[in-house]
């Protein structure tokens, strides 16, 4: 909790950096911080092996989500799908970070809009590659990048 409270206050950068150890990184408009993290599937991509570590985050973000809950209400699921690929349509419909980053290793991800603030904070858990960790990762954005773009 004491991540996200920071996060949620902390103000936005004027560039794009990944301070420290590498598990956050912030830009314009977004941090993004890996809260924790499974082991990664290199010697066993098994489907017991993964579904297991999956289990075990998935009680913690439960858990985080509850807390979470108690103090914003119930999250709002935003599916990343229609995010997903506008990078290839040039940065006119490009998803805004922390979307863009979000969008290639999760299906979606649980939004609370903090009250009198123009930003939100969404939990998730995501996989870049199948032989890497499962991270789950919080992040926080302006309320303005939830917004969908189109193409036409």
């Amino acid at each position: 909790m004491s991540i996200i409270d920071s996060l949620s206050a902390l103000p936005f950068p004027g560039e794009e950096g990944r301070p420290g150890t590498g598990r956050s990184w912030s830009g314009p408009g977004f941090h993004l911080v890996i809260l924790r993290e499974s082991r990664d599937f290199w010697e066993d991509r098994s489907t017991e092996a993964v579904e297991a570590a999956e289990r075990e985050l998935e009680v913690g973000v439960a858990a985080l989500t509850d807390i979470l809950a108690g103090r914003w209400g119930a999250p709002e699921a935003v599916d990343l799908g229609p995010y997903f690929g506008f990078a290839d349509l040039g940065p006119e419909v490009r998803a805004r970070e922390p979307l863009g980053f979000l969008c290639g290793v999760a299906g979606s991800v649980q939004v609370w809009r903090l009250p009198n603030s123009e930003r939100w904070i969404g939990l998730a858990i995501g996989q870049a590659d199948p032989e890497w960790p499962l991270q789950v990762l919080a992040a926080v954005g302006e309320a303005s990048s939830l917004v969908r773009r189109t193409t036409g």
